[in-house]
C-alpha cells in the first residue's frame, strides 16, 4: 500500500501526529526501528481516542476505522512514495543528519520533510542536505490531540509553495497551522512559554509568592483570557495607550537575564526534576496527575473555536 503521509519515530508525539493524520481521514505510515514501540502504537492511539471520546470530541463508532487508518513499519524502503514525512525523532542534531542522508538515498527529491523539532532551527538541521528546499519545521505541540498548534517554520532556502500547502493540509485536518516569516530561537509559542516561566520564576525566588499561587493566578486569570484573545488582542482592548502607561512602570521591575535560573539549578541539583523524579515545585502523586487529566477533558469539551 503507498502512503502519501509518513511520521518516523513512534513516541508519544509520533504517534500523537499519526493520529491526528487518521481521524482527519488519512492513512499515515509510522516507522520506527524499535520494535516494541512499533508493538505500543495501537495501544496508544487508542488511549487518545478514548480521551477525546471522553471529552465528547470523538465518536467511539470510529474509532476502528481510525486505527486501520495508522500503519506501521521499520523498513526505510516503505517510504518511497511518501510525499511528506513528518521528522519526531529524539532531539539529537547528529541523529537528524544521519537520518536524513538516508531519506534523500531513498525517497523523491520533491519529498517535503518535516522536522517535529522544538528547539533546532532549521538551517541547521538541512546544513549537510542535497535538497534543503525541501526541509522545514512542522512544529506539533504535546499532546497533539489536546493542542491544536502547529508551527511552520521555513529555512533559508524552504520552498515557500511547501509551508504554504502544509499549512492547508494541517487547517483542513482542524489543527491551527501557524506559518512564522521566518525562523528564530523557540519559535513563538516557546519564546511567549519561557518569557513568561522567566517571570515566574523570578516571583518566586524573590519571595512575592509560592510556586502554588502563582499558578493559581495564571489558572484563573491568563489561563481563561488567553483562550479567548491573543496578548496583542488583549492589549487592543485595554487600549494602547493605558498599555503604554502601564509598561513604562512596570517593565522596568521585570526579570531579566538568569540569576532566577538559581531556584531551577538548586532543584535539579538535589534530584527534584519534576514529574518524572515525582518532586519538582510540587510532590507528584497519581492524585495530582489525575486533577490534571480532569482539567484536560474538561478543557477538551469546553474548547473554544481558534
Amino acid at each position: 500500500m503507498q502512503h502519501r503521509y509518513c511520521v518516523i519515530g513512534a513516541g508519544l508525539m509520533g504517534v500523537g501526529i499519526a493520529t491526528a493524520f487518521a481521524r482527519a481521514g488519512k492513512s499515515v505510515l509510522l516507522l520506527d526501528n524499535d520494535l516494541a514501540r512499533l508493538a505500543a502504537v495501537n495501544t496508544t492511539a487508542a488511549a487518545i481516542l478514548d480521551e477525546l471520546s471522553d471529552a465528547g470530541q470523538f465518536e467511539p463508532k470510529n474509532k476502528a476505522s481510525v486505527l486501520a487508518r495508522i500503519e506501521t513499519t521499520s523498513f526505510m524502503d516503505s517510504l518511497r512514495d511518501c510525499e511528506l514525512i513528518v521528522e519526531a525523532i529524539p532531539e539529537q542534531l547528529e541523529l537528524k543528519h544521519k537520518l536524513y542522508a538516508m531519506l534523500e538515498d531513498c525517497v523523491s527529491p520533491q519529498t517535503i520533510i518535516a522536522s517535529n523539532t522544538s528547539g533546532l532551527l532549521p538551517d541547521r538541521l538541512a546544513e549537510n542536505m542535497r535538497h534543503p528546499e525541501r526541509l522545514l519545521i512542522a512544529h506539533f505541540w504535546h499532546p497533539p490531540h489536546f493542542i491544536p498548534l502547529v508551527e511552520l517554520v521555513p529555512g533559508s532556502a524552504t520552498v515557500p509553495a511547501y509551508l504554504e500547502g502544509l499549512q492547508t493540509l494541517f487547517s483542513e485536518m482542524g489543527l491551527e497551522a501557524v506559518r512564522l516569516n521566518r525562523a528564530a530561537p523557540g519559535f513563538i509559542g516557546n519564546r511567549l512559554q519561557f518569557a513568561l516561566l522567566r517571570e515566574a520564576l523570578h516571583i518566586v525566588g524573590s519571595g512575592i509568592a509560592t510556586a502554588e499561587e502563582v499558578d493559581r493566578v495564571m489558572r484563573a486569570s491568563l489561563g481563561r483570557r488567553y483562550g479567548m484573545v491573543g496578548p496583542l488582542e488583549a492589549a487592543d482592548m485595554t487600549g494602547l495607550n493605558t498599555v503604554a502607561d502601564i509598561c513604562a512602570h512596570l517593565l522596568p521591575e521585570l526579570a531579566s537575564g538568569e540569576e532566577m535560573m538559581a531556584l531551577v539549578r538548586d532543584k535539579v541539583a538535589a534530584g527534584q526534576t519534576g514529574e518524572r523524579s515525582g518532586q519538582g515545585f510540587y510532590q507528584w502523586d497519581e492524585a495530582r496527575r489525575e486533577r490534571i487529566r480532569e482539567r484536560r477533558v474538561w478543557q477538551m469539551r469546553h474548547a473554544l473555536k481558534p
